[in-house]
């Protein structure tokens, strides 16, 4: 399991790291030149200032801007007075915090200008004769290679913070799609059914109506499960998935009867899966019901079959239908075969689907039992 820390926080290491620092700047160009100071109060005064910038190290992260001035300020009045000769490293140390945390809003023009200082800087450098030049030459590089890191670092965490929220918002896409999409076509299915007997009397009626409640109640509980996964995500990767449960293979059994009552004739074979991880799990309960779906919306009143097997260290999945009974049946967008091919790739297996010469639809998938995902 990995922890994530907010945007702009340290994780469990760093005070150990600022910590450290701290007490290498401090022992290294403070302690020596406050012990050489001459006079107590310069001394007092210096060891204070020491302190005000080793409590800037440590705070970088907790409050960047005012850590940096803070420490640029305590090293430049401590130089002036003799008693530091810090080339701006405690400065650099928290102007990369700063850098990290607003490097989103840094444009590439000041990025360039930087690198082209930093360029000329390595060049040409300054007069380094005496300890004044080469402790201003330490320092514009410590602060420019600390600004240019910490900027590369930011921007690489924000690349990844927007490939998290995508991969979330395609997550939530693919469940409210197959979930919502699901019970609204058995609910259409199975209302046409009964509008279209003539016949049909109370009982019926009142039967199916109990159906389409039944499948409204279970899509809203499912989407509500799916808002809790979103607030409370899972720690571990692998998990369920952002629904939180994973349906079993054997729920497949009462999906395939809320596909015949709602006018489909299917011929189900669901073999045992065991040792099938969670994720494929989900992945095989997901193809199917979007399959089943599919012929719902797309083939009312076909002939259907649906095949879920194991054989070694793969599950093979398999539905066909034999084309529409119904007239006029249209086409899809290409969501939901869309969603099936994200969802078997995601836990390393494979997906297809074709037209049979024979008519109808076809669809195949073959995941491993483990599942990586």
């Amino acid at each position: 399991m990995q922890r994530r820390f907010p945007a702009g926080r340290a994780g469990p290491r760093w005070p150990l790291a600022d910590g450290a620092a701290a007490l290498v700047v401090i022992a290294v160009f403070w302690l020596p030149a406050v012990f050489a100071a001459g006079s107590w109060p310069r001394a007092a005064l210096g060891a204070a200032l020491a302190v005000v910038t080793a409590a800037c190290m440590m705070l970088r992260h907790r409050l960047p801007a005012a850590a940096t001035t803070a420490a640029a300020a305590a090293t430049v009045a401590a130089g002036l007075l003799g008693v530091c000769e810090d080339p701006m490293l405690a400065t650099a140390w928290c102007l990369y915090a700063l850098a990290r945390g607003r490097a989103a809003r840094i444009s590439g023009g000041v990025i360039a200008l930087v690198c082209v200082f930093a360029l000329l800087l390595a060049v040409t450098g300054v007069d380094s004769g005496g300890p004044g030049g080469r402790r201003v030459l330490l320092a514009a590089a410590a602060l420019t290679a600390a600004w240019l890191l910490g900027t590369a670092v930011g921007r690489e965490m924000e690349s990844a913070r927007e490939a998290e929220r995508a991969r979330v918002q395609l997550d939530v896409a693919r469940e409210v799609h197959d979930v919502v999409g699901h019970a609204l076509g058995v609910i259409s299915a199975q209302a046409s059914v009964v509008c279209s007997l003539p016949d049909a009397d109370e009982p019926e009626l009142r039967a199916t109506l109990g159906d389409i409640e039944s499948h409204a109640r279970e899509a809203l509980h499912e989407i509500q499960a799916l808002v809790r996964g979103l607030r409370n995500p899972a720690p571990a990767e692998g998990g369920p998935g952002l629904a939180g449960r994973v349906p079993s293979i054997a729920e497949l059994s009462p999906m395939i009867d809320d596909a015949r009552a709602a006018g489909l004739t299917v011929d189900a074979h669901l073999g045992a899966v065991p040792g099938a991880g969670d994720g494929t799990r989900l992945v095989v309960f997901r193809i199917v019901q979007e399959a089943l779906n599919n012929v719902l919306r797309h083939a009312p009143g076909a002939r259907c079959s649906v095949r879920v097997s194991q054989a070694d260290e793969e599950i093979r999945v398999w539905i066909r239908d034999h084309g529409s009974s119904v007239p006029g049946a249209g086409t899809g967008s290409g969501l939901g075969l869309r969603g099936m091919r994200e969802r078997a790739t995601l836990a390393g297996g494979t997906v297809s689907w074709r037209r049979p010469a024979g008519g109808g639809f076809e669809v195949s998938a073959r995941l491993p039992v483990a599942g990586r995902r």
